[in-house]
């Protein structure tokens, strides 16, 4: 079976750490053994993951040190990212499947994910990224850089990006390509660097974060899997999310999705961007199933005895 993985944020670094190396490789290692398991049961798998803490550190060492080296702009940021989180994926995974004698090659390709340049969301930024200013500091950024920097629940300020829908992953022949030899492939990390091609087609990068569900939705789809595998803190979908009346569901369908996004069971903030994302796999496409579950519970999700299955 073919599966794409798609690794929320606690599986690389978790809510209240640092973020030192120490503490995301440790992460990183615990996560290769679920991954390891996987891969022991026959499954061709590709990986995803999210890259939002990453990228944060990596703006606010450009903040504190911009005045002895240039900052750089927020599509290197997720470049940069991308390479340092599949490095200690890649490495800590074959490590993993080399301690019990097998050999499954695995890879990591920075990937650049076109989007539209008239998409509505560059007029409309909602996306915090960065360190917290304060209001003159703000006003300055503004001032200065055109950034739009907005009040963030009395915290300071910060700066918000678009976030377009991804539409193609331009590297795709070569993650198809190695994903089809057999090959792990660690691609679009983070949703992927945003870029958009002008009117004679060269590609540049633009100041946006993307949503990574949506960009493995997208991905899945590429690569013609069958289940997409997410992988987040929680071991269900639950409806009434923090009311006495909380339930924790084994399984949905597409029709039920739509149902409960449509009362705003799933939030933006948390759970909608990954039901959203399994209604879109799973229409017009290949694939036959979505199943979000806690890493830990990674391969009984696969069986179908964890996690939330959603089918068409």
């Amino acid at each position: 079976m073919k599966v794409l993985v798609s690794l929320g944020g606690n599986a690389i670094l978790k809510h209240g750490q640092k973020g030192t190396a120490e503490e995301q490789e440790t992460n990183v290692q615990n996560t290769a053994k679920h991954l390891a398991a996987i891969l022991r049961r026959g499954e061709r798998v590709a990986i995803t993951h999210g890259n939002g803490p990453q990228v944060g550190n990596i703006l606010l060492q450009n903040e504190i040190a911009k005045d002895a080296l240039p900052p750089m702009p927020l599509d290197v940021c997720g470049a940069e990212s991308q390479g340092m989180i599949g490095y200690m994926l890649q490495r800590a995974l074959r490590s993993e499947i080399e301690s019990v004698g097998q050999h499954i090659p695995v890879t990591t390709i920075v990937s650049q994910t076109l989007v539209d340049p008239k998409d509505p969301a560059f007029k409309n930024p909602t996306k915090p990224v960065g360190p917290f200013y304060t209001e003159t500091e703000a006003r300055r950024l503004h001032e200065s850089k055109g950034w739009h920097v907005v009040s963030d629940s009395g915290r300071g300020y910060r700066r918000v990006v678009p976030s377009p829908t991804p539409l193609d992953i331009l590297e795709k022949e070569t993650i198809i390509r190695l994903f089809e030899t057999g090959t792990v492939v660690i691609s679009a990390g983070g949703g992927g660097v945003p870029v958009i091609r002008d009117k004679g087609g060269r590609i540049s990068g633009v100041e946006a974060v993307l949503d990574k569900d949506r960009t493995a939705a997208l991905l899945g789809k590429i690569l013609g899997v069958e289940t997409l595998l997410i992988l987040t803190d929680v071991e269900k979908v639950s409806i009434n999310y923090g009311k006495p009346d909380q339930g924790a569901l084994d399984s949905m369908n597409v029709e039920e999705c739509k149902k409960y996004l449509a009362e705003g069971q799933f939030p933006a903030g948390s759970m909608g961007p990954k039901i959203e994302s399994a209604v879109s796999f799973l229409s017009g496409s290949s694939g036959r199933r979505v199943v979000i579950a806690s890493l830990e519970k990674a391969e009984e999700a696969l069986q179908g005895i964890a996690g939330t299955t959603i089918t068409k």
